[in-house]
């Protein structure tokens, strides 16, 4: 803004100084002409009162000459007189001055010439301007006596002429500088304005909204300075209104509990929530420029996006996707997004996580079909033993005796199975407190150890203990007790005859982490997701055999969700399974539901 201010008062001031030279000029020449028609002026008239004065006293030859150099000398002229023949009667300058020459030339051309009109003449010799003024002497007839030639050197002319121009000189030069003062003040009073206004134009041009200018004066630039003010309000209020929407629609975009997904005409991934990136397992820093079929590797999901740029059209499907050891069930709904004309802008898919649905679903038509399947064996047999026991053969000892111990197993088979689905349900009613207290998770593992000594040596199975730590934790011990039994029976179960099962304890700053490892049978990939589910079995013979009701590992998971921890499981088919159970040392308090502590 400074350089505006510059050069606004350098054209200002250039402009002025023009037009005072220009003005000098004229003045200058103004000045000049008139004192030469005053000049001239006055020598005509003072050569006409001469010569009438002459022509009064007569003949020529009755001239006085010390009266002629005496006037001379008050007019400050050069006074030559001459006859009617044109010869010089009288001269008041000396013969032998520089100017004879010049001046015998000039009088013998005003002599050829007495009667023309121009009755003066100019003489520039060496630098210096001469003035000749000539007046005809008349006799009393009227009739020419002779010629009165008045010269004078026209140097006062030059010294009025510097004079005029050192007046006009000083003026300017005061003029300037009292211009440039003003000039400043007064560019500074109407270009601070404008200098404010540019700063917080330029401050808004940033961003900064809250910037304001000064508005002092009712003129026109306090309206420019009230007319940023406005616009910077208008854009305070426009942009926090903006922010505020647009933090309401972040917080509800992210915090959504379905997964969102914005894809642009092109392909590329525009806008993506918390929910999304989570299920992907994607970072936000690699959905920067990426097409959508780069970062989606299902099919399911890609299909139904191509398929909705081919049709253009709404898309409702429900897919089920694997989620690490889990598989989720998705309603997906995606739709085309169209502006304005009919263009096309891109599509956005909805994933609605139904799996909770699904699983209930599911749960109603597993329960009554694995209940149904898994009594029915036991109450055949017991049926059928007891309806033949009936038709006799209790009279038979050894008969009776035998039927007896398989309804008696039976029996047993059906009352685990009803304690398991009622420990199940147990802990998944709400309002399950766990009994928590600090303990060493190692004594729980020994506490354990023991109750499956019997199963292990049956099948030569070694169980080895690697405990790097004690681990202690906030547990509840009774509850983590079911957890290690069924993982370390489960382990003897499913590991062929003379093999190794491994304990592990180890811990971190925050948890405890106790890995189950076998070398038995292990588990397929695809199965993997589903053996948390009531009644999967991996091995359905082996494991019916073993008097499993396939209820123990869903167990095992509820108890371990309920101490906020985490399970995961790593198996490979014909070499063996591992499960790692992560706990907390300390129960995290922000726990909802009720937890009660001793």
């Amino acid at each position: 803004m400074t350089k505006f201010r510059t050069k606004l008062l350098f054209a200002l001031i250039t402009l002025i100084i023009l037009v005072l030279i220009g003005l000098g000029l004229v003045l200058g020449q103004i000045f000049k002409n008139f004192y030469l028609d005053t000049f001239n002026s006055r020598i005509q008239k003072e050569s006409r009162l001469l010569a009438s004065s002459i022509e009064e006293n007569g003949s020529l030859r009755d001239i006085n000459p010390s009266m002629i150099e005496e006037l001379s000398d008050i007019l400050d002229v050069r006074i030559t007189i001459l006859n009617d023949t044109g010869n010089v009667i009288h001269d008041t300058e000396s013969a032998d001055s520089l100017l004879d020459v010049h001046q015998k030339r000039m009088i013998n051309e005003i002599g050829e010439n007495w009667d023309v009109k121009d009755k003066n003449k100019k003489l520039v010799l060496s630098g210096k301007e001469y003035r000749y003024y000539w007046y005809p002497l008349r006799k009393q007839d009227n009739t020419i006596n002779g010629l009165l030639i008045m010269s004078a050197e026209v140097d006062a002319l030059e010294k009025g002429t510097g004079q005029i121009w050192l007046v006009l000189t000083v003026s300017l030069v005061l003029a300037l500088i009292l211009i440039i003062i003003l000039g400043s003040r007064i560019t500074v009073r109407y270009t601070r304005p404008i200098e404010s206004a540019t700063k917080v134009a330029i401050e808004l041009a940033k961003g900064n909204y809250r910037a304001r200018t000064y508005e002092d004066r009712l003129d026109e630039t306090s309206m420019l300075s009230t007319s940023i003010n406005i616009l910077a309000r208008n854009l305070q209020e426009m942009v926090t209104s903006q922010e505020m929407q647009q933090d309401r629609l972040t917080t509800l975009i992210e915090n959504m509990g379905s997964a969102l997904l914005l894809i642009d005409q092109r392909g590329f991934v525009v806008l993506t929530n918390r929910t999304f990136r989570e299920f992907f397992n994607l970072k936000e820093s690699e959905l920067k420029k990426v097409r959508y079929h780069e970062v989606i590797h299902y099919q399911q999901v890609n299909k139904l996006v191509e398929e909705i740029f081919m049709t253009e059209d709404r898309v409702r499907r429900q897919i089920l996707l694997p989620h690490r050891i889990e598989r989720k069930h998705y309603e997906v709904y995606g739709a085309p997004i169209i502006g304005q004309n009919d263009e096309w802008k891109g599509i956005v898919v909805v994933f609605h996580d139904i799996t909770e649905l699904k699983n209930l679903e599911q749960m109603r038509k597993d329960f009554v079909a694995n209940v149904s399947h898994e009594l029915k064996t036991p109450i055949t047999s017991i049926k059928g033993f007891s309806e033949t026991l009936l038709d006799g053969a209790m009279k038979d000892e050894d008969a009776l005796k035998s039927f007896l111990e398989i309804i008696l197993t039976e029996s047993d088979r059906l009352q685990s199975l009803i304690q398991d689905l009622l420990e199940l349900s147990k802990i998944e009613k709400h309002g399950f407190e766990l009994s928590l207290e600090k303990q060493e998770v190692s004594e729980l593992v020994g506490d354990v150890l023991p109750i499956l000594k019997d199963r292990a040596e049956k099948k030569d199975i070694t169980i080895h203990t690697q405990f790097e730590s004690r681990g202690e934790a906030e547990i509840d011990p009774y509850r983590l007790k079911q957890v290690f039994i069924n993982l370390i029976s489960n382990a003897i179960v499913y590991t062929p005859q003379g093999g190794d099962v491994t304990i592990s304890i180890t811990e971190d700053r925050e948890n405890v982490h106790v890995s189950i490892k076998d070398n038995g049978i292990g588990i397929s990939g695809e199965e993997l997701p589903r053996i948390f589910e009531r009644f999967y079995r991996v091995d359905k013979a082996r494991s019916r055999n073993s008097g499993g009701t396939g209820l123990g590992l869903a167990i095992v998971k509820h108890i371990i969700e309920a101490h906020e921890g985490k399970i995961e499981v790593e198996s490979e088919v014909n070499k063996g399974t591992t499960f790692t159970v992560c706990l907390h040392k300390k129960f995290p308090e922000h726990t909802f539901g009720e937890k009660s502590r001793k």
